[in-house]
């Protein structure tokens, strides 16, 4: 029994330390404190690149997280955004939805949510010249919003993230590079507001990619969400990797 105990301690031992250790940051906007994670790479490039991401509705998960591992293992730092705040985390879907309707009809709170954290990215160590803003699906709308809002960053990447604003905001012209990675079947998106983000992208003379990917629905990144694509939302393991590739060809060019 104590070998086996061993064995298993050994076994943890090498499968996590290779990989970048959280740690949690109690930041604020005003007086509502807000709980971040980051993480500084150990090896950094010279020119010291920063991912700022923007996790999913629920507010900060295993997901995120363990995205912001796998990249700063790569030479990045990263920081792990908390939109919501002490004391306001979701505790079902259903004031999921409330919180993550609110930032997206406030998108000015929303985008200054975003830009405390990125504050936070960079104090960490990360060059401000040299930032991306990543999320997934609620997060995937901030990243749009990060461009939309002209924060100093130099591209934004949206994982089956809301596409739509409201038709009376203008968006003027985008200097952040834009990929958005979409699910070709993901029922959370109209063919309407898909035409009107391409439009507006256009209008906005943006640097702009638009990827799908066959057979995929919302949350198509994030193992825990499944596999029954008939619920809307559900993991596709191709989908994901092409997506991570995409993610890393993107970061390549524009960092």
């Amino acid at each position: 029994m104590k070998k086996s105990c061993i064995l298993l301690f050994v076994v943890l031992m090498i499968t996590t330390s290779g990989l970048a250790q959280l740690k949690p940051v109690s930041y604020k906007d005003g007086k509502q404190v807000l709980n971040g994670f980051q993480t500084k790479p150990k090896k950094a490039n010279k020119e010291k690149p920063g991912i700022l991401i923007l996790p999913a509705w629920k507010g900060i998960d295993k997901h995120a997280k363990n995205t912001a591992q796998q990249l700063s293992d790569l030479g990045y730092y990263t920081f792990v955004a908390d939109i919501y705040g002490e004391g306001n985390y979701p505790k079902d879907t259903k004031e999921a939805g409330e919180q993550a309707g609110f930032y997206k009809k406030n998108v000015d709170q929303y985008q200054k949510r975003i830009r405390l954290a990125l504050e936070q990215l960079i104090k960490s160590g990360a060059n401000p010249d040299k930032i991306v803003v990543i999320g997934y699906c609620f997060g995937g709308t901030g990243a749009l919003e990060s461009a939309r809002g002209q924060l100093p960053v130099k591209g934004v990447v949206s994982f089956h993230g809301g596409l739509g604003k409201d038709g009376t905001r203008i968006t003027k012209d985008l200097t952040a590079k834009v990929l958005v990675c979409h699910g070709a079947d993901d029922p959370y998106e109209s063919k309407e507001e898909i035409t009107a983000f391409q439009q507006e992208m256009r209008d906005a003379k943006a640097d702009w990619q638009m990827i799908y990917y066959a057979n995929a629905v919302h949350a198509f990144t994030d193992p825990e969400s499944g596999n029954d694509n008939s619920k809307g939302a559900a993991y596709n393991e191709k989908a994901a990797k092409r997506s991570w590739e995409h993610l890393l060809l993107f970061l390549k060019e524009v960092l």
